[in-house]
């Protein structure tokens, strides 16, 4: 889906992702007493961004849909929080560098090559000792999970993503495939995710990596 596709899904429908934070982004951020600066991409209509910023983090939050960081701005507004929004296509967008203690993405579903160029981008972003956290629907959901997209190439696949990172120097402290209650008019499901989450050393080279996850 390009600019226009998504304008148009925003456009359609109040809240597309619906107004509270993902719940994998809640629980990993209760270890992290001190907020500090965090970077969201493709931060869709704001639920993490605004949740970060009323949390106390410095948020700068980036995505292609104007019609989506409209609707964030007004929900920063509601919450009274600053956060610094920017509408850009991540295919080009280059984030400061080594400026953010906290990278976050979130359902960026994209094919081998372009997610590899994301995420080189995104750790660029994170700071020396920072996290980068990512949430994506994952491969597994397809026989086993509900919703999501059908397409396998842009489904998220946790050995693939582990050796991505650690090709591009993070240690990964944690991947794992985790079920999602979904509501649906049948009744309760369960979509199937990727979370992984990945530190930059502190100085380079000085951070043993740990091992990759069976």
């Amino acid at each position: 889906m390009d600019r226009s596709d998504w304008n148009e899904r925003y456009a359609a429908s109040e809240l597309v992702w619906g107004a509270e934070p993902n719940q994998f982004l809640v629980a990993e951020l209760e270890r992290l007493a001190t907020p500090g600066t965090a970077l969201d991409l493709a931060c869709g209509e704001g639920r993490n961004a605004v949740w970060l910023a009323a949390r106390g983090w410095h948020v700068t939050a980036v995505d292609f849909s104007d019609v989506a960081i409209e609707r964030a701005r007004q929900a920063a507004a509601r919450r009274n929080v600053d956060i610094e929004w920017i509408v850009a296509d991540l295919a080009i967008y280059e984030p400061e560098k080594s400026a953010f203690d906290l990278v976050l993405i979130a359902y960026l579903q994209l094919r081998a090559d372009d997610l590899r160029a994301a995420l080189t981008r995104a750790v660029s972003a994170v700071a020396p000792g920072g996290e980068l956290l990512l949430i994506g629907h994952a491969r597994p959901n397809l026989q086993g999970g509900y919703g999501g997209p059908r397409n396998p190439a842009v489904l998220w696949v946790r050995e693939q993503m582990q050796e991505m990172l650690r090709a591009l120097g993070m240690n990964v402290e944690r991947s794992d495939y985790v079920g999602r209650p979904v509501d649906t008019p049948e009744g309760p499901r369960e979509a199937i995710d990727l979370v992984v989450r990945a530190r930059r050393p502190s100085m380079e080279g000085a951070d043993e990596p740990l091992p990759l996850v069976e």
